[in-house]
């Protein structure tokens, strides 16, 4: 005998062969135990779920002379007939190539002829979607009235694209993705049976490949029994799917969580000068963040993720060494980079970009890489404060001592701090404003007056550097934009973040400060398209014009 492939030779016989569609399987079972039979069927869901096969079995079923718990019995006489690949009494037509109004003509008047062998002539029309509308008004009406005989099952991967008159006409059945645990079991049984000896790593491994299909699990495992002549492992599978070796992928995988951007692109274009495809280098990548992403969060993540040890280990390696939101950013950003490969011409730039990305947190645009610098700032201040409490100066290298901030008339100077400098002319460049002629000893700064107000800002700067001890702050406010109102100082931001920063009561203080040690006595930070709050203004106002009245905000 010619030899069939597995998801031939093992295609169910019987509804309770068929892998976790039990919904389905119940309903069409207790139709064919009381007898009613409805005329027409949709059998609709993904591909290698069961269609095909639960079709031919009801088809069976509904002519046996005496079925078995909803299957056929095999053994009578009826069920021997349809065996028999001439039989007329069931007809599966390829609606992708049938698709015309002329073949649902020619059906509608075969379809009038009763059976030959059993009580019912079944036709299984298979990828119905693909039939033109002609060819669907043409059915209309037999799907509608068929004669007494007639059962029509119409399976589909596509039930969207049938028409709502279609549709309204049958039982429609949705067939669900099988879920690992039961394909796993499947393939473990059909192993068996054909004496291939295996690993349940490989075994899982071909599970998740098939993602949910038992054809495609079983194609896979077709091509992984042919590559391995003597027990099945996890590496047979791997280089079956072309995947790249897990510990390049893991090793590749913890640079980019790690932010080693100059490794993880030296790592990525050894992988594909092997020969393996952007497109399933990014897969791998994907693969690899959901892995430590599992490992981070379940307390199960070994059993779910169901890999050899020394795997997991590595996994869950990477995974505690990376902080959880640059393992989901890592997901999120390689997923729609799978879905941009399938358009680029460039496929190669496409991933290499992905990774330095993905490297480089603080590059992203918006408030989230925003927030990311910010915080990375206050974390670099913090190992700063930490270190500089307890280490001494070193003995080479004397400490300089500028000197201290003038104060006014009547007060003592505030003293500066040895760490505290004024910052480089390279600052002011950056920050868009010209560098303030150093400020006399003798003198406060007077930001209002005429020849200072162009450089009011860049004095505010200098005071808030010099008399802060706020980086972070610091580094906020070197970016916004300034006015002078009369004698009000306005800063203005257009990130959402760094507003309600600067809002926060201490924040406010600092500014204030460091705007009074210039003298400016009034300030107003705002939301960049916002209008002005003018209630304090207003209120002062009234107040002036009405100073009999008592005044109060509500």
């Amino acid at each position: 005998m010619a030899y069939q492939a597995l998801y031939r030779t093992f295609r169910p016989a019987t509804l309770g062969e068929l892998v976790r569609q039990e919904h389905i399987v119940r309903i069409l079972t207790n139709q064919i135990e009381t007898g009613r039979v409805g005329h027409a069927y949709l059998f609709c869901g993904p591909r290698g779920t069961g269609k095909t096969s639960t079709a031919k079995i009801f088809a069976r079923a509904i002519n046996c002379l005496h079925p078995q718990g909803g299957s056929p019995c095999g053994a009578c006489e009826v069920c021997r007939a349809l065996a028999d690949p001439s039989n007329l009494d069931i007809a599966e037509i390829d609606a992708a190539s049938n698709n015309g109004v002329n073949e649902m003509r020619d059906l509608r008047e075969k379809v009038q002829y009763p059976p030959v062998s059993g009580r019912y002539k079944v036709y299984i029309v298979d990828e119905v979607h693909m039939l033109s509308d002609s060819a669907f008004n043409a059915l209309l009406k037999t799907l509608e009235e068929p004669p007494a005989h007639a059962v029509f099952i119409l399976a589909t991967t596509e039930p969207q694209k049938l028409p709502a008159t279609i549709l309204s006409r049958c039982m429609r059945f949705d067939f669900k993705l099988i879920p690992q645990a039961d394909i796993e079991a499947r393939l473990k049984e059909i192993f068996g049976k054909i004496g291939k000896e295996y690993d349940d790593e490989a075994v899982a491994a071909i599970a998740r490949a098939g993602a949910g299909s038992m054809r495609d699990s079983l194609s896979v495992a077709e091509m992984c029994v042919s590559y391995s002549k003597d027990r099945l492992t996890y590496a047979d599978v791997n280089e079956v799917l072309g995947s790249a070796d897990f510990y390049e992928i893991a090793a590749l995988g913890s640079d980019i969580l790690a932010g080693r951007a100059a490794e993880a692109l030296a790592k990525a274009e050894a992988v594909l000068a092997a020969g393996k495809s952007a497109g399933m280098l990014a897969k791998d990548l994907l693969t690899f963040f959901h892995r430590c992403t599992v490992a981070k969060t379940c307390r199960n993540g070994e059993q779910l993720l169901n890999l050899p040890a020394e795997m997991y280990a590595e996994v869950s390696r990477a995974a505690s060494a990376a902080e959880g939101e640059a393992v989901v950013r890592c997901c999120e950003l390689f997923a729609g980079v799978e879905t941009d490969l399938r358009y680029s011409s460039s496929p190669r730039i496409v991933l290499e970009t992905a990774v330095v990305r993905a490297c480089l947190p603080e590059t992203d645009a918006g408030a989230a890489g925003l927030v990311r610098r910010v915080e990375s700032l206050e974390r670099q201040l913090a190992a700063l404060s930490a270190g500089g409490a307890h280490a001494a100066p070193a003995a080479e290298e004397p400490v300089r001592r500028p000197a201290p901030h003038p104060a006014p008339a009547g007060q003592e100077p505030r003293p500066v701090l040895a760490d505290e400098e004024a910052p480089p002319e390279e600052f002011f460049a950056s920050a868009r404003v010209s560098a303030p002629p150093p400020p006399k000893a003798a003198a406060r700064v007077n930001a209002l007056a005429p020849e200072n107000r162009g450089k009011a800002f860049a004095y505010f700067i200098r005071a808030l550097r010099t008399g802060s001890r706020n980086g972070v702050l610091f580094a906020m406010c070197q970016d916004l934009e300034w006015s002078l109102e009369g004698d009000t100082m306005v800063l203005v931001t257009d990130s959402d973040t760094i507003y309600k920063r600067l809002q926060s009561p201490d924040n406010r203080e600092s500014v204030r400060a460091a705007l009074e040690s210039v003298g400016i006595l009034s300030f107003d930070i705002r939301k960049k398209g916002e209008a002005p709050d003018r209630t304090a203004e207003s209120l002062e106002a009234l107040k002036k014009n009405f100073p009999d009245t008592d005044i109060e905000i509500r």
